[in-house]
């Protein structure tokens, strides 16, 4: 049962970036064709990732098994923390979103969607995940442990591995 509700710890990035391209599409699909039914896919989605990784997401399974990959330009690995966070804003947004759409209607529901479809589509698209640049920002803070991503809080290991040096001068 604990195998079942992990999260994998490193991501491949390029299945995080096939996850966040499929959502916006159906995100998209949603507010072009007014189908508040999509809301509840997506939300299942992001509840599942968020409880178990891709094991129970049939986006999840779609983007570790056949589309992540395939995408040799994109394979790189990285902390699983901060992809189940961006996944944990995300679940919170669709949710909020279907609960709104059941209350007050789509009108108001769809709303919810443009921040999903606008973080989504930075992931998918340029590979900046904000969900993840959220994350570090509370380990720096302190409200999260350090502890729960090394990696995460200490930004210089990111910057020298891109060709970047950080110093006390710079």
């Amino acid at each position: 049962m604990k195998r079942l509700f992990s999260f994998p710890n490193p991501v491949n990035e390029a299945a995080a970036r096939c996850v966040a391209l499929g959502v916006v599409v159906m995100s998209l699909l949603a507010l072009i064709t007014s189908w508040a039914w999509i809301l509840v896919p997506l939300t299942y989605g992001f509840l599942a990732r968020v409880a178990t990784g891709p094991t129970l997401s049939p986006l999840g399974q779609f983007a570790t098994r056949l589309s992540g990959p395939r995408i040799t330009a994109w394979q790189k690995f990285v902390p699983g923390q901060p992809k189940r966070f961006a996944q944990a804003i995300g679940a919170v947004l669709t949710s909020a979103a279907s609960i709104t759409w059941l209350a007050a209607g789509w009108s108001t529901a769809r709303w919810l969607l443009v921040p999903l479809v606008v973080a989504a589509s930075l992931e998918g698209i340029f590979g900046y995940c904000l969900g993840c640049t959220v994350f570090g920002w509370l380990i720096r803070s302190g409200l999260v442990p350090a502890s729960v991503c090394a990696e995460c809080g200490d930004l210089t290991k990111r910057f020298a591995a891109a060709g970047y040096s950080i110093t006390a001068e710079n």
